[in-house]
């Protein structure tokens, strides 16, 4: 049979570190069932933050990737012997850096004990906290706003169009 991986993660804002960490896992063995687990926007809030896709938004994008066999909706934030029975996981893959969280060292320390672990490499230059702050700079440059404006949202503008008009006049 294929050789079981399962990888987890929260996948919001999808972007080409994802996609590579996904292929990693899907190559590590010749034959491969890539599981793919999907924390549910309420088990983000708890351990991190509010995630901008919803959990079926996530869900439904983690269907489409070339590499995902299976994708796990509402995945525990840790796994655990009775997880990894359920799913007849073979091994949990993720980056080597531990992952602390509510008071765990590493969420991924019971995989690593067991022998279960296989460790991905991360992309350097690319992850969704460093894509939110070029958004969020982005934003406040006022980069998107000719955009919020010929989509019908001048209100959401970071600078009202008379005052973006005078600060190019001034130039």
């Amino acid at each position: 049979r294929p050789v079981r991986i399962y990888a987890d993660g929260v996948y919001d804002l999808l972007h080409y570190g994802h996609m590579l960490q996904l292929r990693q896992c899907k190559l590590m063995f010749p034959s491969v069932h890539l599981l793919v687990g999907v924390c549910s926007s309420a088990l983000v809030e708890q351990h991190k933050s509010h995630p901008v896709f919803s959990s079926e938004e996530r869900y439904e994008s983690m269907r489409h990737i070339r590499w995902v066999d299976e994708v796990v909706e509402d995945a525990p934030w840790q796994v655990d012997q009775e997880f990894i029975d359920k799913w007849q996981i073979d091994y949990v893959a993720h980056d080597e850096e531990p992952y602390a969280s509510a008071g765990k060292e590493d969420v991924y320390a019971y995989a690593k004990s067991i022998g279960s672990f296989l460790p991905t490499k991360r992309t350097n230059g690319i992850s969704t906290s460093e894509l939110l702050q070029r958004i969020v700079e982005g934003y406040r440059e006022g980069e998107y706003d000719s955009k919020l404006r010929k989509i019908g949202h001048p209100e959401l503008c970071s600078q009202p169009a008379s005052v973006k008009a005078a600060s190019v006049k001034a130039e």
